[in-house]
């Protein structure tokens, strides 16, 4: 893009973690946007690392702000884009974790990277996220993954899994992983799965600790309904469906838990010539071919 943008209205979002660089950081967003003459609108955990009384729950934030500014880690972003996705709001991310896989900005560099997004000059992109559903709880998104995994115990539990209306197959392991692209660098990763590039329309189903080897992760549509079932000789007081890591569900024999793609998408915006293989390779710690 090259075109000044519209974004007015601002939301700081920030992890509570009372840390220097935190305080720092979020202090220094705060006045460059009051210096731009921008209107900021804080969350709870903002207002509160600056002793201010106006802090917002995440999810009203989205009804009043044009551009949420995270600053954190990717875990500060996976809860902000589930709460802010509906909304339409696009998300930037200063990255003060450990990975940024989704946040990518550096602090150091966060008032120039600002500018340049205020003038106009920057890259967008979409990403998907699921929805969960199970009889009788309320439904939870995520961006990253649906995890059904076992709970306090050492044994495996058994289930079956669906594509749309086709059955794939019934198995023992520790659990399944739904990705989406997104989640494909986290959870997914360190359980064998595929890398997928962000733009893919494709979910990632990868068995944890399977006791069948040659049950594999499998890539399918993103348009597809998957439908898990557990068994009647597990215990469902030993089986959880966690979304992002975060939210946490239970899931009883017999019911069906149902992840498919949520109707809107993610607003993601980046540094202009932002580079995910490049990402990957400095996260992954991935050699480059010599010249």
């Amino acid at each position: 893009m090259s075109t000044r943008t519209s974004f007015k209205h601002i939301a700081l979002i920030s992890k509570p973690d009372a840390t220097p660089q935190l305080l720092d950081t979020l202090a220094s967003a705060l006045r460059f946007l009051e210096k731009r003459g921008a209107a900021v609108s804080l969350s709870e955990n903002s207002a509160d690392l600056l002793n201010r009384p106006d802090g917002l729950p995440v999810a009203s934030l989205g009804q009043r702000c044009d551009l949420a500014i995270v600053i954190g880690g990717d875990g500060t972003l996976l809860h902000s884009a589930r709460e802010l996705v509906d909304s339409g709001i696009p998300l930037l991310g200063i990255n003060l974790g450990r990975l940024g896989f989704l946040v990518d900005i550096s602090p150091d560099l966060m008032c120039d990277m600002l500018e340049a997004v205020f003038n106009g000059d920057y890259e967008q992109e979409e990403r998907m996220l699921l929805r969960c559903s199970i009889e009788g709880q309320q439904d939870q998104l995520a961006l990253n993954d649906v995890v059904l995994h076992k709970w306090n115990i050492a044994r495996m539990i058994e289930y079956e899994t669906w594509v749309n209306n086709g059955f794939l197959g019934a198995q023992r392991s520790d659990g399944l992983i739904v990705s989406t692209p997104t989640g494909s660098t986290a959870y997914a990763l360190s359980g064998g799965g595929p890398l997928l590039s962000p733009g893919l329309d494709a979910l990632a189903l990868v068995p944890i600790c399977p006791h069948t080897l040659s049950n594999r992760p499998i890539v399918v549509s993103g348009s597809s309904r998957i439908t898990i079932r557990i068994s009647g000789r597990t215990d469902p007081d030993h089986v959880r469906v966690t979304c992002d890591g975060q939210a946490s569900l239970q899931a009883p024999p017999g019911v069906d838990i149902v992840v498919r793609r949520h109707d809107t998408a993610l607003r993601l915006l980046h540094p202009a010539g932002h580079d995910h293989y490049q990402i990957l390779r400095t996260k992954l710690g991935w050699g480059e071919s010599p010249p």
